[in-house]
């Protein structure tokens, strides 16, 4: 993953690079699926930032909320001891997960969680994609998150296991009109920020 490979070079053979030595400008293309955790006193790991896709990919403003919210009630305790282990270890965090959206749809994710160094709250880099992209992803939210693996890995002994991974496409923040009407086998309409679609109940 192009973040991965951006934070182990910063790093330069350290457990993890310092805050300061990030440089937005440096992943400007990475951003919109970036997103920056913290621990706070309490030992809540909180959203700092979420990227501008990754927010859409939930419907919602990130910033401040917590990040076990996004799980399942069944998963939030293991994910909680999952995110003490990261920060104790300073490893890389790798998740896979599945995401329901409304309707049972349905789309697997995967999360990779980067230590930085320079704070007195412990905080971590991270980005999101999804494995697959259907049409409504960023149109339909995300309404929980369901564990499916987790691997904390050594970035030292492990590297490759990172930077072998293929690319994935990830769609725009709202789907072309085309793709769209190819989905639903009708012609769309763009109205501001809607897509109208032609047809509906015939008698």
């Amino acid at each position: 993953m192009d973040l991965f490979q951006y934070w182990n070079r910063l790093r330069a053979g350290r457990p993890a690079p310092l805050r300061t030595e990030i440089a937005p400008g440096e992943i400007k293309a990475l951003l919109p699926d970036t997103f920056i955790l913290e621990r706070n006193a309490r030992g809540t790991v909180l959203f700092r930032l979420a990227g501008t896709r990754m927010c859409a990919t939930y419907g919602r403003e990130l910033k401040g909320s917590s990040f076990t919210s996004l799980w399942a009630d069944d998963d939030q305790q293991a994910i909680a001891r999952i995110m003490r282990r990261f920060i104790a270890d300073k490893s890389v965090l790798y998740i896979t997960f599945e995401g329901v959206a409304d309707e049972g749809r349905r789309n697997g994710f995967e999360l990779l969680i980067l230590p930085i160094d320079g704070d007195s709250h412990p905080r971590a880099l991270g980005t999101l994609q999804p494995i697959h992209k259907p049409f409504w992803l960023g149109a339909d939210p995300i309404l929980e998150n369901r564990l499916e693996s987790f691997r904390l890995i050594n970035p030292d002994r492990e590297p490759l296991l990172l930077t072998s991974r293929r690319p994935v496409t990830v769609p725009s923040l709202l789907p072309d009109s085309e793709s769209l009407a190819d989905a639903f086998g009708g012609n769309a309409r763009r109205i501001r920020h809607l897509l109208v679609f032609d047809g509906g109940r015939r008698r």
